[in-house]
């Protein structure tokens, strides 16, 4: 209903534009409506091209996924080029494309960051995360899911800048070690949720250092961390009292022995009791869920 109001609204009818654009328009109005719209409404007149580019210019969280299926390298240096003001950043779809070349301006620009999300982006380096904790002092949230260009230096520049972290995903940053996630907890000892998954380089040094340094973590994700064992466990479930989620899959050295003591304070596992999961066996193989009698 508002796409169809501002659409049958003309600078001639002197209504919709006649009214404060940077108390009203931007803040108000223009905020409800999709991305991908506003950058069409610019086609309307002159003056709705001059109000959209100030929304631009305006706007604090930019998700690239809201553009189209795969926004083009120019569109998007064009979008973010005189904002300074963005909150929230989201390329997601953009790993074609994205390089240090189009990301380190807008980071460069933007030092209110909180939330950044570069999951898949292969095609950058680890002076885009040197970047990020240079201009970002009070990021919270960040994403590096499947970037494999994040090292050990890199990452303790993120450490010594941005100790406000809250939440870091690190799934398959393969080149990561024990040293460096150890480096890193204890810099940021505010972390409620960490993902150190599909990582063969990371093991109990690292999951012990985590659970003795940030007493506030509530959910870490451990999947196919082969060198993760049980005593590393029974660490994270002495010091995170308020953990509330564990994923443990593809662990081979982890055992129901550790898990059990965080199973019974509520936590959320991703493995299934040892009875559970032979019943489920027994389901596949044979077709049916016996009926058993555990009463002894």
């Amino acid at each position: 209903a508002l796409w169809c109001l501002m659409m049958s609204l003309t600078p001639t009818r002197g209504c919709l534009l006649d009214l404060p654009w940077e108390d009203i328009l931007v803040p108000h109005i223009l905020c409800h409506l999709p991305l991908q719209q506003l950058l069409s409404l610019q086609r309307v007149s002159k003056s709705f091209q001059s109000l959209i580019q100030l929304y631009l210019a305006n706007m604090r969280c930019f998700d690239s996924s809201q553009i189209a299926p795969a926004i083009p390298r120019a569109a998007f240096v064009n979008l973010l080029k005189d904002n300074e003001v963005l909150q929230q950043l989201a390329l997601q779809n953009c790993s074609d494309w994205l390089t240090d070349r189009e990301l380190l301006p807008v980071i460069g620009q933007n030092h209110h960051l909180h939330q950044i999300q570069l999951k898949g982006c292969a095609q950058l380096s680890r002076h885009a995360l040197v970047a990020i904790s240079l201009s970002c002092p009070n990021l919270r949230q960040l994403s590096l899911a499947h970037c494999e260009w994040v090292d050990s230096l890199s990452l303790r520049s993120l450490a010594d800048h941005c100790k406000a972290l809250e939440a870091v995903d690190l799934t398959a940053c393969r080149q990561l070690k024990d040293e460096a996630i150890c480096y890193l907890v204890q810099k940021c000892s505010r972390l409620k949720s960490l993902s150190l998954a599909v990582n063969a380089n990371v093991g109990d040094v690292a999951v012990e250092e985590t659970a003795k340094c940030c007493p506030e973590l509530e959910h870490l994700d451990l999947t196919g961390c082969l060198r993760v064992k049980n005593d590393s466990i029974r660490v994270l479930a002495e010091y995170c009292p308020k953990l509330r989620s564990l994923k443990v899959k593809h662990c081979h050295n982890v055992a129901e022995s550790s898990l059990s003591i965080l199973r019974s304070r509520g936590v959320e596992l991703d493995v299934e009791p040892p009875l559970q999961r032979a019943l489920v066996l027994l389901q596949d193989v044979v077709g049916f869920a016996p009926f058993i009698n555990l009463q002894i």
